[in-house]
Parts: C-alpha cells; sequence; structure tokens
C-alpha cells in the first residue's frame, strides 16, 4: 500500500548509485531541503511528528535509511560513514544547495558526520538526542544487545522472534524503560507503530550491524570540528542515548545549542511534542504557536521572511543579531500597511504588541500633560518614527494603557507587529536571543529619553536666558 505524505505527494523509492531509497515528503519541491534521518531500528516514521512543521517553509524529506523501513539493505556492512557518503550522494541528486539536517539517535551521528565530511553541504542541524560516543546506556548494553548480537545470525532471529510470539509484548517490556520517560506524553498509537519498526522483519543484520558501526564512529574530540549552527534537544530522561553524551556536547561543542527536555525519554518529538516543536520552530524561525504550528508558508510569506530579516538587521530591536536570529524574530512579526493619517493604536486602550517601523513614518499623537487613560482634547504631533525605530513598546511590556495615539504619516506606514505573548515565547524558548531583544528594546527606550531629557534641558536654557534678556 503506498504512503502519502501531509502534502499528498507519494512516497517515492529512488535510486542513488545503485541503492533505494525510500522517502516521504512534505512542503513545496521548489523550497530548501530538510532531511530527515531516523535512528537504530526505526524507519521514516520517527521522524513523522517533524513533517508538517517543516513542510512550512521546506521541502521536507524523511528517508528510511537502508536496510530499514522500505529501503533495501546496502550490498555491505554498515557503518556510520558510508550512511553518510550515501545520504551526501542522495542530497545532491535533489537540490542544489546546502541542506538542514534533522536527526535523531544514530540519525543525529549521520548527521554529524555528514558536517564534517561535507561541510559544505550542511546550512544548520537540529539533533534529537543524538549519539556521540557510540556506547548507549548500560540498560541497553545488558538487556537489549545481546538480543540484538543474536539477531545477527539466521538461528538467532528465528530464536528471538518465536519467543517474542510466545511471550507477547517482549520488546515492549524491554525498550519501554530506555526509550521513554516515566511521564511519558507518547500515545498509545504512536507507541504501538514506533514497536512495530523495532519488531519489523528481516532486519536483524542491519540492526546488528548498526550496533557496532556507531561504536565504530566515536565522534568525542571531533565536535568541535562542526561549522554549522546546531540545536540539540535532549530527553532529561534518555536511557538510550544517555546524557553522559550530553556532557561530551557541553564539552567539546560550546557553539551548540544545548536543551534538556524534562518529562522525555528516547523520544522528546514523541513525549513532549508542544515543548520540541517550539524549540525547533524557534531555531528555524517558524511559527510557534498552535493554531498556526501546522499552516504551510506560501512561497511571498517565504520571501517576505527572508526580507525581513535583512531589514532588521538596520533596526533598533535588530541590533547586534545574527542572520539566523533575525530570521527567528521576523517569523514572530506580522506585517501591517497603513493609509496616510490611519490610526494603528488609540490613546487609553490597553495594548500588547509594539511595532518597528518598516517603511515610511508612525506619528506619535499626545498630549504630555495629561494623565494616562484620559482622553485630551489638547493632542500634537510628540515625535515621528522612522524606519527601523519602536514604538508602542511600553504598554507591550507593562501592559499598561496606551499614552498616546499612533497615526501613519503623510507618505503611510508599513510596520512590523510583535506581540507581547510572541516575544514571550522567544525568551522562553531562546534565552540568548530572548535577553539581547530586551537589551536592544531597553537601549532604545534609553537613548530616547536621553534625547527627551536633552530637549528639555535646552528648553529650559532658552527659557532663562529669555528671563535673563527681559530683566536686562
Amino acid at each position: 500500500m503506498a504512503l502519502y505524505t501531509t502534502s499528498g505527494r507519494p512516497a517515492t523509492d529512488q535510486p542513488i548509485t545503485g541503492q533505494q531509497l525510500h522517502t516521504v515528503e512534505a512542503g513545496q519541491p521548489s523550497r530548501q531541503v530538510a532531511l530527515l534521518i531516523h535512528g537504530w531500528s526505526s524507519s521514516w516514521y520517527a521522524m513523522s511528528p517533524l513533517l508538517k512543521l517543516l513542510g512550512q517553509r521546506f521541502r521536507a524529506i524523511a528517508v528510511d535509511l537502508p536496510g530499514y523501513g522500505e529501503s533495501p539493505p546496502l550490498p555491505d556492512r554498515v557503518t556510520i560513514p558510508a550512511y553518510a557518503d550515501l545520504l551526501a550522494d542522495f542530497v545532491e541528486e535533489v537540490t542544489d544547495g546546502p541542506v538542514v539536517l534533522v536527526g535523531h539517535s544514530m540519525g543525529g551521528m549521520i548527521s554529524l558526520t555528514m558536517a564534517l565530511r561535507y561541510p559544505a553541504l550542511v546550512e544548520r542541524m537540529v539533533l534529537i538526542d543524538p549519539t556521540i560516543s557510540g556506547h548507549l546506556s548500560q540498560y541497553i548494553n545488558l538487556f537489549v544487545s545481546p538480543i540484538t548480537i543474536l539477531e545477527r545470525f539466521g538461528l538467532g532471529g528465528l530464536i528471538v522472534s518465536t519467543v517474542e510470539q510466545t511471550m507477547v509484548g517482549l520488546t515492549d517490556r524491554l525498550m519501554r524503560p530506555a526509550s521513554f520517560a516515566e511521564r511519558s506524553g507518547i500515545t498509545r498509537e504512536e507507541h504501538l507503530r514506533l514497536q512495530a519498526d523495532v519488531r519489523r522483519p528481516g532486519q536483524g543484520r542491519v540492526r546488528a550491524e548498526c550496533f557496532f558501526a556507531m561504536r565504530e564512529n566515536d565522534l568525542r574530540g571531533k565536535l568541535d570540528q562542526i561549522e554549522a549552527p546546531s540545536l540539540v534537544l535532549w530527553g532529561a530522561e534518555d536511557n538510550t542515548v544517555p546524557l553522559r553524551d550530553a556532557g561530551v556536547v557541553a564539552d567539546e561543542w560550546p557553539e551548540a545549542d544545548l536543551r534538556i527536555i524534562p518529562k522525555a525519554g528516547h523520544w522528546p518529538h514523541f513525549e513532549t511534542p508542544d515543548t520540541a516543536s517550539r524549540q525547533i520552530a524557534a531555531f528555524l524561525g517558524l511559527p510557534l504557536f498552535s493554531d498556526s504550528l501546522h499552516a504551510p508558508m506560501d512561497d511571498e510569506e517565504l520571501v517576505l521572511a527572508r526580507e525581513v530579516a535583512q531589514f532588521l538587521a538596520h533596526s533598533d530591536i535588530g541590533n547586534n543579531l545574527n542572520l539566523a536570529q533575525r530570521t527567528r524574530l521576523a517569523a514572530q512579526c506580522r506585517q501591517h500597511t497603513y493609509s496616510p493619517g490611519s490610526n494603528l493604536a488609540s490613546a487609553a486602550e490597553t495594548g500588547n504588541e509594539l511595532y518597528i517601523v518598516r517603511s515610511g513614518t508612525v506619528e506619535v499623537w499626545g498630549d504630555p500633560e495629561s494623565p494616562p487613560g484620559q482622553i485630551s482634547k489638547n493632542l500634537r504631533c510628540m515625535t515621528t518614527m522612522r524606519p527601523g525605530q519602536i514604538v508602542g513598546e511600553f504598554s507591550m511590556l507593562d501592559e499598561g494603557l496606551r499614552s498616546a495615539d499612533l497615526i501613519a504619516g503623510s507618505d503611510g506606514a508599513t510596520v512590523l507587529a510583535l506581540s507581547r505573548e510572541r516575544l514571550l515565547a522567544l525568551c522562553e524558548d531562546d534565552a540568548i536571543l530572548g535577553s539581547r531583544l530586551l537589551w536592544n528594546i531597553s537601549v532604545a527606550i534609553s537613548q530616547r529619553a536621553r534625547f527627551i531629557l536633552w530637549q528639555l534641558q535646552r528648553a529650559s536654557q532658552r527659557q532663562r536666558a529669555q528671563q535673563v534678556r527681559s530683566i536686562n
């Protein structure tokens, strides 16, 4: 039976240098490729929760590694470099630019190996509980690896399958403590589907070969050579790839953005899908919230996000942010265009968003002598905000009433609106980006306050000079 992707395109089997690869896709074919690589004893389904998310702005391709799922095995013994070389050939076949790699477990080790062997091929990486040292947990070594080694031989595989049929759920009982957190949020249907991959017949040899291939591909001492910006997510209760490997990442690869996720084991994208999706969305510049999480971005929106990211480099709020950070910020902004003289926001109403002027001007009309919350008849234009400047940040930050009307200038205005909820979500998901955004907002407020104080001082000096002249 054919498999279908979220975009309605059937799964395909693509020959790569003589090797068939079964793939499942989401997203538009003309976009940048995001390659999703599953781990040990899995299939493309292990990456399925991320297909819709990545399909918003990428051509997301989830593969069945040779020997797993619907892909036939390699003709020779499995090695991690062999997988990496094959996938590099695959990337060359399907795209003409660098890709985003998303790897889980052994797929994370394959992604890292690709980044080491083909650095020009990899733009960014998202790694979920990646195997670093190749040495799995003590639980796996004591209870699971002996079965895996037996499966390498035909008779052993027969014995294992017979025991499994006789003692229903043997692999379930063995693998659940290694795979999932005690308070895991994975559904029963997802769990059964993942376990079906573990029990898939005819894959004993490849499972055993991969077990040893990971050990032979120890990446300790090599992580500092990785150039691609990377997000590394790790379940706090992972009992398959232990947290000691996360310690290697922290020690040897400080440039990586390492996040530990509570209430998750080896499958955080299944166990805590909202948290994992938020982290990945923030890193890749995708919408964050559930109401739009799986809403596809059309090509115009994608172009707009890139343009906004470039514009933000010259704005108050985007000061000292790199391109990846500006892209994350751009994805959270909503662009609005106003005709000359039209109202963006009114005084005496609560506001929950600030505005970044992209083009035109925004005039701030108010009465400095009128208390906040009271409508004044003596309004005057107190200042004009120009492209790159922010306005409306006070009421957004303190949830208070706006103290002035915001009106589009004589040429109209195009603004980027950033809501309090999205700003707080960025701060929660990316502490470094969040702190820089708040710092930039504070600096903009400080500079404006200093200018106002300078104006008041100048006015006071002129008033005193006038008084002296009148006395003389």
